[in-house]
């Protein structure tokens, strides 16, 4: 570990924080979206069919995904700019 991934360990442990609440909250429009609905199914819903379940988890773990790297990779940019070197 060098010296500018000490630093970053708190900063990206915030950011993927943040991150999480910002993909919940864009899973939640994008789900009304798709179904129209307010709640998307969880895996033990008994009244909801597989589909239904399969297609909300399958865009669930997408848009956690792309904002995810999205918000590391913004995070990794900035710590170059301060500190010049590339944390990872």
């Amino acid at each position: 570990m060098n010296a500018s991934q000490i630093p970053y360990k708190p900063v990206g442990m915030a950011l993927g924080a943040l991150s999480g609440m910002v993909a919940g909250a864009a899973f939640r429009q994008a789900w009304k979206a798709v179904e129209g609905e307010g709640d998307a199914p969880s895996a033990t819903d008994e009244d909801r069919p597989w589909k239904q379940i399969l297609l909300a988890a399958a865009i669930q773990g997408a848009i956690f995904a792309v904002v995810k790297a999205s918000v590391e990779r913004t995070g990794a940019v900035a710590v170059r700019r301060v500190t010049g070197t590339w944390p990872g």
